[in-house]
């Protein structure tokens, strides 16, 4: 595995770069959004679900539009650029707002730049590697996205334990987001096959080979149970974890998936990627499942995040490197795109059904909803996508 991370390229190192300086300025703020929310707009789990739904809902849409644009330009750099700086010049300005819906459209701005610069990125690491290395770039970009997921909370624990308040907080955020800029200027557009170049702008599945509509159809119905984060984050505030200790603990989820992500991924290359896909829902299911129950202690806790950062370390690179596998060759921009999409799209309707049955009934409904939700999607991957005969499954 070593031998094979250093022979990657250098445009995959800097990707992986861009993605951790970016990361601990996200993750930085991420654990404390609940807390800002709640002690100084004083906005309850409802008004979350909303703010997390749309913005990431929203994002999606621009996924599409920049994967299919990419396809038919051939150019993924600037979009690359744009939206690590809309991301960057919008965290800092949360600590301005006065009113949960200013909040709402910081956060739709932080988003639009991920849309903008998802589906791109992807298609020029899929593009910069041959296919027996799809899962450890993918797999080596995640762990190097969630290193800074380790790095930003222990900042935000920090500035915390020093009585910094929270608005100063994320004003810090600054810092890095001209880092992160800098950095993406310096990429460099791969050498592109002018006879895969689309002649028309394709904004449809049309030309997606029917295995991959299944596989992002599926991924669809995962994605609606698997609501905002940040319930979680809540679910452990509420469970007695103190709000000093709520980013550390974000913090452990992001080391498990930056230690092992990468060697997970890249096993993927030598065995069937759906292994791997299907064991990893199975324990999200059962991890949804125990958050679930009512009282649960601090431990359980604990121990069901570190399941859920080995969850996120065996699908976070294995489910982008499978769509690579699937993609026909000239259409990979679209092919992420329609992935993100599909995914971030459920985003709403998954926060905003979690948040209403967390506030509304109990939070024993809403975790028991994702669950059931990751539950059927695993059978429809099973019986549906990974029968048929088309699954390419790299070996070396």
């Amino acid at each position: 595995m070593f031998k094979t991370l250093r022979s990657l390229p250098k445009t995959v190192w800097l990707i992986g770069l861009i993605s951790f300086v970016n990361d601990s300025a996200s993750e930085m703020l991420y654990p404390l959004m609940p807390l800002y929310l709640a002690s100084v707009l004083m906005a309850g789990p409802k008004v979350l679900g909303i703010i997390e739904g749309i913005a990431e809902a929203s994002s999606s849409i621009f996924k599409l539009v920049s994967g299919v644009i990419v396809d038919r330009t051939k150019r993924t750099k600037p979009w690359i650029v744009l939206g690590y700086f809309l991301a960057g010049a919008g965290r800092p300005l949360i600590a301005l707002a006065n009113s949960w819906t200013w909040v709402l459209v910081i956060r739709f701005t932080d988003r639009l730049g991920k849309g903008l610069r998802s589906s791109p990125r992807d298609a020029l690491l899929a593009e910069s590697v041959p296919a027996n290395q799809r899962g450890i770039t993918f797999g080596l970009h995640r762990s190097m996205d969630n290193a800074g997921a380790v790095l930003g909370p222990l900042l935000a624990a920090l500035l915390l334990s020093l009585h910094i308040p929270l608005r100063e907080i994320f004003l810090w955020a600054i810092i890095p987001a001209i880092i992160t800029v800098a950095l993406a200027l310096c990429l460099k557009e791969p050498k592109q096959d002018a006879s895969f170049v689309p002649e028309r702008f394709v904004w449809s599945m049309n030309g997606l080979p029917p295995q991959l509509k299944r596989y992002i159809f599926v991924v669809g119905l995962f994605a609606l149970g698997n609501s905002s984060d940040m319930f979680l984050l809540l679910r452990a505030s509420e469970a007695g974890v103190p709000p000093a200790q709520i980013p550390l603990l974000w913090a452990g989820v992001s080391l498990i998936t930056t230690v092992f992500g990468t060697p997970l991924s890249a096993l993927s290359d030598r065995f069937p990627r759906k292994y791997f896909i299907l064991v990893a829902w199975l324990a999200f299911a059962l991890f949804y499942g125990l958050m679930g129950i009512p009282h649960i202690s601090i431990w359980l806790i604990v121990g069901l995040f570190v399941m859920y950062g080995l969850f996120k370390a065996a699908t976070e690179g294995v489910e982008k490197a499978l769509v690579a596998d699937l993609a026909p060759r000239g259409m990979t921009g679209t092919a992420f795109g329609w992935f993100n999409l599909v995914s971030g799209a459920m985003l709403f309707p998954a926060s905003f059904i979690f948040g209403w049955l967390y506030e509304t009934l109990s939070p024993t409904y809403a975790f028991i909803f994702s669950g059931s939700c990751a539950l059927l999607a695993l059978l429809l991957l099973f019986a549906w996508v990974f029968r048929a005969p088309t699954v390419i499954d790299i070996k070396l």
